[in-house]
């Protein structure tokens, strides 16, 4: 399949978006220019009504997705635009997809109610079932501690861990219940989770499992996701009130920057080399990258047609992944152009 260029299927779409675009630039730094987007933006049509909702690079170069709504863990090679899809099981209904240290894809599968391994080399699909009594839990995202444990989240108010030596798997409940949905590591490993009903930062003590909850300044701030910088900051995203906030741990500081234009949503975040930060706006149909040396946004990337829908925001040096959930789209902005 042959990849999308932003000249021709982007660049219609810019065009259209423009004046929108703009006026949510003109609040930024630096206005984006709609030829400067096109430049730097690339876009992969993928299978009709796969809704890819999270997104992972793979240590070959190609990069996974997952095809929610298709039950499958999907591949695309950025330098053919082939894609091609694996199903993961009866039921499946795949949420979060990251690389873990092994260089497998690790799946949180809310269909399947598992943990799911996808093996690159041998193409070997391992399910690990949540214990009977976290049935339902909704499972979102994982992330992986300093001592190769996998830490997940459930939305129906459970968070977890899965040691891919043994196969011992523990589930813990949210100290105030529903709600548990980003997750993230800090560089020395420490695990972080963010609760969308709960509005609330918790902290996991890796010995005991215990959560350690954490208050934003803002209540009812519906915080999504959480991704954590070089230096260990901890960047959310709240829907609710449509801010971006960083909390420091060595501090307990927090600071908050409300995105432009009106009534903004910010869905996902994610930092990448350069500690620049990106946020995706459902409300703007857009995904804005925040300078935090700068303390103010820089540019604004529309989607590559109407809602969009960046859920997620995953990438590694000089590229960063949108996997766009209500386009059956995945789009490439290259950062080092």
């Amino acid at each position: 399949m042959r990849s999308v260029t932003s000249r021709h299927a982007a660049g219609r779409v810019l065009a259209g978006a423009a004046i929108a675009i703009l006026a949510l630039a003109s609040s930024v730094a630096a206005p984006t220019s709609a030829r400067a987007l096109e430049a730097s933006t690339k876009v992969y049509p993928l299978p009709q009504g796969s809704g890819p909702h999270d997104v992972a690079p793979a240590p070959d170069g190609k990069v996974w997705y997952t095809a929610q709504r298709q039950g499958a863990l999907g591949i695309l090679d950025p330098q053919t635009g082939a894609v091609r899809q694996v199903p993961l099981g009866s039921g499946s209904r795949p949420h979060g997809v990251i690389q873990g240290p092994d260089g497998a894809a690790w799946i949180t599968d809310g269909g399947q109610n598992a943990i799911v391994r996808f093996d690159p080399a041998t193409e070997q699909v391992k399910v690990w079932k949540l214990p009977a009594d976290a049935a339902s839990a909704n499972l979102n995202t994982g992330t992986f501690d300093r001592d190769g444990i996998h830490w997940f989240t459930g939305q129906n108010g459970i968070y977890g861990r899965l040691d891919p030596r043994t196969g011992e798997m523990r589930v813990f409940r949210d100290p105030e219940g529903r709600g548990p949905y980003g997750i993230a590591a800090t560089p020395d490993g420490t695990v972080y989770y963010v609760s969308l009903a709960g509005s609330h930062l918790a902290r996991i003590d890796a010995a005991t499992g215990e959560a350690t909850v954490i208050e934003p300044p803002t209540e009812d701030q519906g915080a999504r996701r959480v991704w954590s910088d070089s230096k260990g900051g901890l960047w959310i995203s709240e829907w609710n009130s449509g801010q971006l906030s960083r909390f420091e741990p060595a501090t307990g500081a927090w600071k908050t920057w409300k995105l432009p234009g009106d009534n903004p949503t910010a869905y996902a975040v994610y930092v990448d080399e350069r500690d620049i930060v990106w946020v995706s706006d459902f409300t703007a149909n857009a995904v804005l990258s925040f300078d935090p040396t700068q303390e103010r946004f820089t540019a604004a990337y529309p989607g590559s047609a109407e809602a969009a829908n960046v859920r997620q925001i995953l990438g590694r040096p000089g590229e960063v992944w949108l996997p766009e959930s209500g386009t059956d789209r995945l789009m490439l902005v290259r950062t080092d152009d």
